[in-house]
């Protein structure tokens, strides 16, 4: 088992390498492909773009495919032995490119209070207003989602599960309930880790949804049921 650790940011400023100048073949994965567009439109540069599934792959690409030049950030310049040909091909400054490391299952990092959680979500069967119940957990609870996509599980057709990510930790209590709440609507949720944001923004936290409140609350509950003052 693995879980995420820390999240990390780069910016795409996706450069191009030489691998052998007697091809003219870009390799470049998906995203870094689509944050170079500009550089890369036909008419407008003398490569041919050549896929890959991921950018460790475009600057490993081997074989008789070989390409002449991979697009990436700089950070692989060093790693992989590649000169820098042209810096800054980017299509948007200001864009960054997220990414997550992982390690073995084990304790979790602490709160920050600049935190996220991710999680994935198995539905139980498809009906309508599946993703409302999961989407429900979070909103009442005033946890806002940074990312969520749909997957097929493979094991049939309507057969979906969804990788969320969310801001919080899940030692905070409005995250611990809603974590409690999507196990409660789903088949099986899948804990993938709670580590701090790498760009240092703090949670958003709505009025009523304090650990301090959630505390009170529970305490109000408890008199309640067991008659205590």
């Amino acid at each position: 088992m693995v879980q995420a650790t820390r999240m990390t940011l780069t910016t795409p400023r996706a450069l191009i390498w030489p691998r052998s100048r007697e091809r003219s073949t870009t390799a470049s994965a998906p995203g870094a492909g689509g944050q170079v567009r500009r550089s890369s439109e036909p008419g407008t540069s003398p490569f041919r773009r050549h896929g890959v599934p991921s950018r460790r792959r475009a600057a490993r690409t081997s074989g008789p495919s070989r390409a002449s030049w991979v697009t990436r950030s700089s950070a692989a310049a060093s790693r992989y032995g590649l000169t820098v040909l042209v810096p800054d091909v980017h299509d948007r400054s200001n864009a960054v490119t997220r990414f997550v490391e992982v390690g073995p299952a084990g304790s979790l990092p602490a709160p920050t209070g600049s935190d996220r959680t991710s999680v994935a979500a198995f539905l139980g069967e498809d009906h309508a207003g599946a993703l409302m119940q999961i989407l429900t957990e979070f909103a009442v609870r005033g946890i806002n989602l940074s990312t969520i996509q749909s997957r097929p599980t493979g094991d049939g057709l309507g057969s979906y599960f969804f990788f969320i990510d969310c801001e919080g930790h899940i030692d905070d209590a409005r995250v611990g309930e809603a974590m409690m709440g999507v196990r409660r609507v789903c088949a099986e949720v899948r804990f993938l880790g709670s580590y701090p944001r790498s760009d240092r923004g703090r949670t958003q936290v709505r009025p009523g949804t304090t650990d301090a409140e959630f505390a009170d609350a529970a305490a109000w509950l408890a008199r309640l049921r067991y008659g205590r003052p």
